[in-house]
C-alpha cells in the first residue's frame, strides 16, 4: 500500500478518536483544534456537553465516511474519473466550511491525495466499463437471436393453412415477442417490421379463407333450402316407389351439397328429416296390406345382396363399378319390401356401394394430374428453399455473421422435415 492509500485509509478509519480534535467552552461553545488554532464550530443548546462534542464529532465522520467511499469507488474502477473529480472538489469545499470535531488537516490531506489515485486507478475504470461493454454487446446478440428466430418462424407460418393452429403459434410467438429483450429502436423496428407483416399476410389469408367459407356457406344454405321445399310438397305423395327414389336422390343431393353452418345444417336437416320421415311412415303403412308381396320381394332381395357382395373384394375397380350399377339398377326395379328387412340389406349394398366409390375415388386421387403437378411444386419449392437457406448460412459464415448462419441452419432444417413429408405424398401418387 503507497502513501496515498495510507492515508486514504487513515481518513476512512477517522485517525483515533475525534473527539481528541474537540473541546466544549464553559458557555456551550463546541471548538475544534485545527493547525492554526481553535475555531467555534457552534452549540447544542439544551444538550449535555458530552452530546454537544458527539454532534459535531458526528458530522465529521460522516464526512469522513464520504471521502473513504470515495476511494474505493475510485479503486474499484466504479467511478467514472471526470465524476470523481467533481467530487473532490465538492469534498474540498464541505472541508474547508465544515463545522465538525475531528482531525480536518488530515481530512483534507487525505482528499489532496485522491486526484493521484483517480490516475493511478483510471486503468482498472476502463477495465470494467470494456468488460460492462463486452456484456452489453453480448446480450444485443443474444437479443437478436432470439427476436430473429420467432422472425423466421412467423414468416414460415404466413403461408400456413392451419388455420387454427397456426393463429395460436402466432399469437404465442406475439407474447414472446413482447417479452424478449429490447434492442436499439432500428434493429428493433425492422425485425418487427417483417414479424408483423408475416402475422399480416397470415391474418389477411385467414380472413379471406373464412370470408370464402360464408359465401358457400350462403350457397349450401340455399341448396339445401330448395331440397327441403321439395321433401316438404313430398311428404304427402302416394305415389311410393317413385318418391322413394326421389328422396333418395334429394339424399343424394343434400351429401352433395357439402356441409354450411352447422346450426342452419342442423335446422334444415330436421325440417327434410321430417319430410321423408312423414312420406316413409305412410309408405310402410300401406305397405304392411300388402305383407305377400313384400315377402317375395325381400327373397329376392336377399339373393340379388349376395350377387352385389360378391363383387368384393375388387379386382378391376371399372368394371366393378359398372357390374354394381347394373345390380343397383336390377335392386331399384324390385317391388317394395317392409322396410325394416330391407334396412339391413340396404346397409350391407351402401357397404359394398361404399367400398367400390370408395376405391374409385383413390384411383382418381392417385392418377389426378393437378394433384400431382402440385405434389411436384411443393416438393420442389421445398428443394429450391433449403438450397436458398444453406447458401445464405455458407456466406453468413463466410462474413463471420454466426448468428444469421444459425438462423438460416434452422430455416433449412425445418424445411428438410417437411420435405420428407411432402416426398411421402408425392409417392403416394401412381
Amino acid at each position: 500500500m503507497d502513501q496515498n492509500e495510507n492515508n486514504l485509509s487513515a481518513a476512512s478509519a477517522l485517525i483515533g478518536d475525534p473527539a481528541k480534535f474537540g473541546r466544549v467552552g464553559d458557555d456551550g461553545i463546541v471548538y475544534v483544534l485545527t493547525p492554526e488554532g481553535e475555531r467555534a464550530v457552534g452549540s447544542y443548546p439544551g444538550k449535555t456537553s458530552e452530546e454537544a462534542l458527539a454532534y459535531f464529532v458526528r458530522k465529521f465522520e460522516s464526512l469522513a465516511s464520504e471521502v473513504a467511499l470515495l476511494a474505493a469507488r475510485i479503486k474499484s474502477g466504479a467511478m467514472v474519473p471526470a465524476d470523481a473529480r467533481s467530487a473532490v472538489a465538492k469534498l474540498k469545499d464541505q472541508i474547508s466550511n465544515l463545522n465538525g470535531v475531528g482531525d480536518l488537516a488530515t481530512l483534507a490531506k487525505s482528499v489532496e491525495q485522491i486526484p493521484e489515485l483517480i490516475e493511478q486507478h483510471k486503468a482498472a475504470y476502463e477495465a470494467r466499463k470494456a468488460i460492462e461493454n463486452a456484456a452489453k454487446e453480448a446480450k444485443r446478440a443474444e437479443a437478436t437471436l432470439i427476436k430473429e428466430k420467432l422472425v423466421v418462424e412467423a414468416e414460415s407460418l404466413a403461408l400456413s393453412e392451419s388455420w387454427k393452429n397456426t393463429g395460436d403459434r402466432l399469437k404465442t410467438l406475439l407474447d414472446e415477442w413482447k417479452v424478449a429483450p429490447r434492442l436499439d429502436k432500428k434493429s428493433d423496428a425492422d425485425l418487427w417490421k417483417r414479424f408483423s407483416s408475416a402475422r399480416n399476410k397470415f391474418d389477411k389469408r385467414r380472413r379471406t379463407h373464412f370470408a370464402q367459407l360464408e359465401v358457400q356457406s350462403a350457397a349450401v344454405a340455399q341448396t339445401k333450402s330448395q331440397i327441403v321445399d321439395e321433401a316438404k310438397k313430398l311428404a304427402t305423395s302416394k305415389e311410393w316407389l317413385p318418391t322413394a327414389n326421389r328422396f333418395k336422390e334429394l339424399m343424394d343431393a343434400w351429401k352433395a351439397a357439402g356441409r354450411g353452418k352447422k346450426n342452419v345444417d342442423t335446422k334444415l336437416w330436421e325440417e327434410f328429416k321430417t319430410a321423408q320421415d312423414a312420406f316413409f311412415s305412410a309408405k310402410k303403412a300401406d305397405l304392411e296390406k300388402r305383407q305377400g308381396t313384400m315377402a317375395a320381394n325381400l327373397t329376392k332381395r336377399e339373393e340379388l345382396i349376395k350377387e352385389i357382395e360378391a363383387l368384393i373384394p375388387v379386382s378391376d375397380v371399372k368394371a366393378a363399378k359398372k357390374k354394381f350399377h347394373d345390380l343397383l339398377e336390377k335392386w331399384d326395379r324390385i317391388g317394395m319390401t317392409e322396410r325394416n328387412k330391407r334396412s339391413a340389406l340396404e346397409q350391407r349394398l351402401e357397404k359394398v356401394q361404399t367400398e367400390i366409390e370408395s376405391l374409385h375415388e383413390e384411383v382418381a386421387r392417385r392418377t389426378d394430374p393437378t394433384a400431382i403437378a402440385h405434389a411436384n411444386n411443393v416438393v420442389q419449392g421445398l428443394l429450391d428453399a433449403i438450397e436458398g437457406y444453406e447458401k445464405q448460412a455458407v456466406k453468413a459464415e463466410a462474413a463471420g455473421q454466426t448468428a444469421k448462419a444459425m438462423v438460416a441452419r434452422e430455416a433449412a432444417a425445418a424445411r428438410r422435415s417437411w420435405l420428407t413429408e411432402a416426398q411421402k405424398g408425392l409417392a403416394d401418387f401412381k
